[in-house]
């Protein structure tokens, strides 16, 4: 992923979670140069996806806003880390269906 910070690539950081509402993806953004590595998660409602998406299939949807939203997001994510010492949830749901529109 291109940002104004440098390359960054984008992993799944943990299995993806499952219930009857949403799903959760947990992803790892990692500066090219090993400098600077972000975790952070994805709640996304059951009625956004199919029930068979796999995180990778969830990880395409998601690069292109994230590349989009990269420094509020990045510094939201950090803030998240360093301030309340857990990593910040981005819920996406019909009423805010992000790349999920």
């Amino acid at each position: 992923m291109n940002t104004p910070r440098g390359i960054y690539t984008i992993a799944n950081a943990r299995p993806l979670e499952r219930n009857d509402d949403a799903a959760v993806l947990t992803l790892s953004l990692e500066r090219a140069d090993g400098i600077e590595k972000v975790a952070l998660r994805f709640r996304i409602a059951t009625g956004l996806i199919g029930a068979a998406d796999s995180p990778e299939k969830l990880i395409n949807r998601i690069a292109p806003w994230l590349e989009r939203e990269f420094e509020q997001t990045r510094e939201a994510a950090l803030k998240s880390i360093r301030t309340e010492r857990k990593l910040l949830v981005i819920s996406f749901d019909t009423t805010h269906p992000g790349p999920f529109a």
